[in-house]
């Protein structure tokens, strides 16, 4: 598809400086909305909105299909009347990085009490009246995952484990009557799992809904792979690489790279590609209508697995020993397009490509991806250079793979710093802004600058360290950090570089539509 020439800013939500403990879908989100507004940005880019797994990373979520219940607003919930003012009064702080621990054992609790307060009166309370007459036609529309999601949450907490290969045996291979069974026992639980559900998405579509009245799309991110301890695996097995006794035979991963000596081992299970071309990928259809649901742009995370993905066998303790193994190509695309209608879509196109995955790319008609922090080590890698970038790109200063700018300057050697003032000017050791200029200006379709860049912060705001399990994911902007200065010198830069229109053009931005 071909973009606007537009340009935008990368902030996941965990990462607003909000109310409870976490960045949430509450009044900080509308803040950082009038902010892109009055910088003259039309791109609010996210990642993943699922629930977190081990790590609490988005890209090992419980769930292809749901929404993170921590990323819902308390605020908004006692405004709805779901729960007192008085009972969330005690996690008023908004400072400092989010502390996942603390926000589930103090926040989670709070909000099943409000779906519990929502179950117990939606019914019969006018004024929760047209929220209940909602939840009924979510419930209605949703039911393809809703319900198993619920009950996969709910077992999670009962079997203190995300891993349900170690549930009871008539569990794990979701035997009928164990699973009904299953969810009689604990059908309150199973309700407010999504009562929250239905918050999550209610506060999200008035969020969106909000962003598309300043024509700002969001651009959300798609994982190709799934956490093995999911929902979608353990009601889905047939679609992915498992034993007869439900583990993986194969797991996903990339081989040694720029991030990582022995590559990346993930985990993840592998899909029985096979099996879903018999199904004409009925999976993956859903999976992308969900995301058109929650998104106006997709990112498919690591592009390259769909022509050809890196298999590891599971008992390999890193991704060395791995191969590459050809996946389901342009026949994945075409079944999507024929169920779902043309697709707003850009391709993560980073790591070992070849010419393959670019031709694949290319003939969907993709834009990818360029970082300009790549481009400065060798000749080899001056692809992520601006005087090399092609319209159809998504240009970024970094992701939030890399580090911030600032960071990456500090640990840059010499050559790295003098091949990027040769190429931006001198930058008295504050790249940031000029690496920002330097995507604006150049022929990509998009610019995205992560909020870090933005705020030219230094190592401790990376959001993410490939390869380190543990300490990522946790960075919060600060308090009244979207200053009228900041929006005024990223509008300026907008002006001069022509970005000021919306990345899916006119028709769609007159309409006002977030629906498909």
């Amino acid at each position: 598809m071909e973009f606007q020439r537009s340009s935008g800013v990368l902030l996941h939500v965990s990462s607003l400086p909000s109310y409870g403990g976490i960045g949430d879908l509450g009044p900080a989100a509308y803040e950082f909305v009038e902010f892109l507004a009055a910088a003259k940005q039309h791109v609010w880019q996210v990642l993943p909105l699922c629930p977190t797994g081990y790590g609490n990373s988005p890209y090992a979520g419980s769930s292809a299909f749901a929404g993170n219940p921590f990323l819902i607003s308390l605020e908004f919930l006692s405004d709805w009347g779901w729960i007192d003012g008085e009972r969330i009064a005690g996690l008023a702080g908004r400072s400092g990085n989010v502390d996942f621990g603390d926000v589930e054992s103090r926040k989670l609790p709070l909000l099943e009490e409000a779906a519990g307060n929502f179950l117990d009166r939606g019914a019969h309370d006018p004024k929760l009246a047209a929220q209940w007459q909602e939840f009924q036609e979510f419930c209605r529309a949703e039911e393809n995952w809703l319900a198993d999601y619920a009950l996969y949450a709910v077992l999670r907490r009962v079997y203190k484990t995300g891993a349900w290969t170690e549930w009871p045996e008539e569990l794990r291979r979701r035997e009928p009557h164990a699973v009904a069974r299953a969810a009689a026992e604990h059908g309150r639980a199973l309700a407010q799992e999504q009562a929250l559900q239905f918050a999550f998405a209610k506060q999200w579509t008035d969020l969106r809904e909000a962003a598309a009245r300043s024509s700002i799309r969001i651009l959300g991110d798609v994982a190709i792979f799934v956490n093995m301890d999911s929902a979608d695996v353990w009601v889905h097995p047939a679609i992915f690489d498992l034993d007869a006794d439900l583990k993986p035979v194969r797991i996903a991963g990339v081989p040694p790279d720029y991030f990582s000596p022995t590559g990346q081992r993930w985990g993840n299970p592998l899909y029985r590609w096979e099996m879903l071309a018999m199904r004409e990928y009925d999976w993956w259809v859903e999976r992308i209508r969900r995301a058109r649901e929650l998104y106006d742009i997709v990112r498919l995370d690591h592009f390259r697995g769909f022509e050809a993905y890196w298999s590891i066998p599971a008992e390999e303790e890193t991704a060395v020993n791995g191969e590459w193994v050809p996946g389901p190509g342009r026949a994945l695309f075409e079944a999507l397009e024929a169920a779902l209608g043309p697709l707003p879509l850009v391709a993560e196109d980073l790591g070992v490509i070849t010419a393959e995955v670019d031709a694949l790319r290319l003939g969907l008609g993709m834009p990818g991806m360029k970082v300009l922090q790549f481009g400065f080590g060798d000749k080899a890698a001056h692809n992520h250079l601006p005087h090399q970038f092609v319209p159809a790109t998504v240009a970024y200063s970094g992701t939030h793979d890399n580090d911030t700018t600032q960071g990456w300057w500090q640990t840059s050697g010499e050559a790295e710093r003098r091949a990027t003032e040769a190429l931006v000017g001198p930058v008295h050791d504050r790249p940031a802004w000029p690496l920002i200029r330097a995507a604006n200006a150049s022929v990509a379709q998009m610019a995205i600058a992560p909020a870090q860049d933005l705020l030219e912060l230094g190592s401790k705001a990376r959001m993410n360290t490939p390869a380190v399990a543990t300490g990522n994911w946790s960075w919060r902007a600060p308090e009244r950090c979207w200053t009228p200065e900041l929006a005024a010198r990223l509008a300026a830069i907008t002006e001069v570089t022509d970005r000021e229109n919306d990345p899916l053009g006119t028709a769609e931005a007159e309409s006002g539509s977030t629906k498909d």
